[in-house]
């Protein structure tokens, strides 16, 4: 089993006197695709929050490996068109970088001779695989990816997490993401987390997709708001069973 590069233990997160999380206990380890997915309001961003040190746990402990490099793709990024930035020029914010390092980051996320060509002017997928080589430059030990594909069409989607895993593949990096993409994402990662404010499930992308709650998910077909609930006997630290949890997700 590959070294643990950031530990969670029973962590917590109260906000304006709301829990937000709850006993939550997960592992990212070397070189592995951890997904998380949950409805809206299920706590997904605060976690990611949690992870790359911008928000301290109320409870619990969370554990980084010695000299952790972390890189972080943000969902969206807002362009002024009226901003005459390349995609080159972009690359090189806040400081300068190597312009052969720039070059062979953009061409290992797709934008190979694009580095001319301004920011405004790059399709929503293009503008994602560019944040993506921007995160990157930083030789990552763990890439952080939150709905790093959203509002792109389904073969952009497939197109990003393929992508993404073809970045693993050639840098060895561990990546954790949030997603909606539940049929792609389930194909590209090697561990899904169900979170809806505590970790309702987990497990293989195999087990996870061969579960009632999987299946229940995609049951309302493509495009339709699926509703599934998770089934547990398990009891969770404060003594309150984990049952019955509705989620809902859009499964396009």
């Amino acid at each position: 089993m590959s070294a643990p590069l950031i530990e969670l233990d029973n962590v917590a997160v109260t906000l304006g006197g709301h829990a937000v999380l709850r006993d939550i206990d997960m592992t990212v380890r070397q070189g592995e695709i951890v997904t998380v997915v949950g409805p809206n309001g299920s706590g997904k961003t605060t976690l990611m929050r949690l992870i790359i040190g911008a928000l301290a746990p109320s409870a619990g402990r969370i554990t980084r490996a010695a000299g952790l490099r972390l890189a972080y793709v943000p969902q969206r990024l807002a362009i002024d068109p009226s901003l005459p930035i390349t995609a080159g020029r972009f690359m090189n914010l806040p400081h300068r970088r190597d312009p052969g390092r720039v070059a062979a980051a953009l061409t290992r996320a797709g934008l190979g001779g694009l580095g001319s060509r301004p920011v405004s002017a790059l399709s929503g997928g293009q503008l994602q695989r560019l944040l993506l080589a921007r995160a990157m430059l930083s030789e990552p030990d763990l890439l952080i990816l939150d709905e790093g594909a959203a509002g792109l069409d389904q073969p952009g989607v497939a197109a990003y997490y393929a992508r993404v895993e073809q970045l693993r593949a050639e840098t060895g990096c561990a990546v954790l993401m949030v997603s909606h993409d539940l049929q792609v994402v389930m194909r590209a990662s090697d561990h899904v987390i169900c979170l809806n404010g505590h970790i309702c499930c987990e497990g293989t992308p195999e087990n996870v997709s061969g579960s009632a709650a999987y299946r229940g998910l995609f049951g309302g077909g493509e495009g339709a708001l699926a509703l599934y609930r998770h089934h547990h006997d398990h009891v969770h630290a404060d003594g309150t069973p984990c049952a019955g949890h509705d989620h809902g997700e859009d499964a396009a």
